[in-house]
């Protein structure tokens, strides 16, 4: 069945379509991932099954996302009982649905296990699948992706950093990340124009906004970031009377505010 898939499938550019094909990264991805036997798993846009095959090897049952048809057709074609497979766009599919249920059945059975959601995001589609994903981080406990390179180092930025954006503060916001490892072009098939690399993504427990804040949250980041190079003062035009900003503050850029502050300031307008 794999080796068809290899023989039968050509990588579609439309679907951002770059198959890993390097076993020694991907070995390094799984550790990465450290799947246990009871672990609730559903992997993003599985293709030819690099990571699924070994994913598969460890867990009592996974799930994947996918919506390419004909890569569809070959995995309900392998007819494997521990594998689910979801045909579907992963922008509008509901993963804070299977994210809830899949906790809710872990916490029923009492066994020490975690949700997970993983996958080679494609890369056209990143930043949004990203904040898509962050409505079901209430019940994930980790996620695992591949991504641009370059988009991974503005996830992780820490403010004063040039790479420091509204994605950082964003997903910031909600998970602690870390860089896990760094992915050549040749690691692929086609390879890719850019580099890669693998986050890791763990929701975080310290921080719980309700949606009236993350909302708050959202808009704030927005205004702050809409014009790099000007200062606060400008930017945060509407809203600073109300936050209050001392003139030191208002004279830095988005860039030179931590995380911590947005969220703060956030909070306080939410809550005027």
């Amino acid at each position: 069945m794999w080796q068809g898939i290899h023989v039968a499938h050509q990588a579609r550019k439309r679907f951002g379509q770059h198959f890993l094909v390097d076993d020694g990264i991907i070995h390094a991805i799984v550790r990465a991932i450290e799947p246990a036997y009871k672990d609730a798993v559903i992997e993003i846009g599985p293709g030819l099954g690099a990571m699924t095959k070994p994913l598969l090897a460890s867990l009592e049952q996974m799930a994947v996302v996918e919506l390419d048809r004909d890569l569809v057709k070959h995995w309900q074609s392998a007819s494997l009982s521990n594998l689910t497979i979801f045909e579907a766009d992963a922008l509008k599919f509901d993963f804070q649905a299977w994210a809830k249920e899949a906790k809710a059945k872990i916490q029923a059975k009492g066994v020490a296990a975690r949700v997970k959601i993983v996958g080679n995001l494609p890369y056209n589609i990143s930043s949004p699948l990203l904040f898509h994903l962050m409505s079901a981080a209430e019940f994930v406990d980790e996620q695992v992706f591949m991504l641009q390179a370059e988009v991974i180092h503005r996830m992780v930025a820490t403010h004063s950093d040039s790479e420091y954006s509204r994605l950082s503060v964003m997903l910031q916001s909600r998970y602690h990340l870390e860089n896990v490892l760094d992915v050549p072009p040749e690691a692929f098939d086609p390879p890719p124009k850019v580099d890669s690399a693998v986050v890791k993504m763990i929701p975080r427990k310290d921080i719980a906004l309700t949606p009236q804040e993350y909302e708050s949250l959202a808009s704030l980041v927005s205004m702050a970031f809409a014009q790099r190079r000007k200062v606060l003062r400008n930017n945060l035009s509407a809203v600073k009377d109300r936050l209050e900003l001392p003139d030191a503050v208002l004279s830095l850029r988005a860039q030179d505010i931590p995380v911590g502050d947005y969220i703060n300031w956030a909070c306080k307008l939410a809550h005027q």
